[in-house]
């Protein structure tokens, strides 16, 4: 893990402030969703990705049709579109 030097202390409503330089090198805009995680003693903050994971999904389910018979094929495409 990369240390960065930069301490911020937490605000009375369990608030913290990232800085705009972190924001900017990780590619995080306002209203961004950010993931938090715990690992041991740490607590991991990750800009959440969901289109990454609809990606995914899409793939599985375009080489699921592969060898699916036509209505499988027709279901599967249903759920691809839905997912874009």
């Amino acid at each position: 893990m990369k240390s960065t030097g930069i301490v911020r202390k937490i605000d009375e409503l369990g608030r913290i402030v990232l800085p705009i330089e972190l924001r900017r090198s990780l590619g995080i805009e306002v209203k961004d969703p950010v993931e938090i995680f715990i690992e041991g003693e740490q607590i991991i903050l990750r800009k959440y990705k969901a289109d990454l994971e609809k990606e995914e999904i899409k793939n599985f389910l375009v080489g699921c049709m592969a060898g699916a018979s036509d209505k499988d094929k027709e279901n599967l495409q249903r759920a691809i579109d839905l997912i874009k």
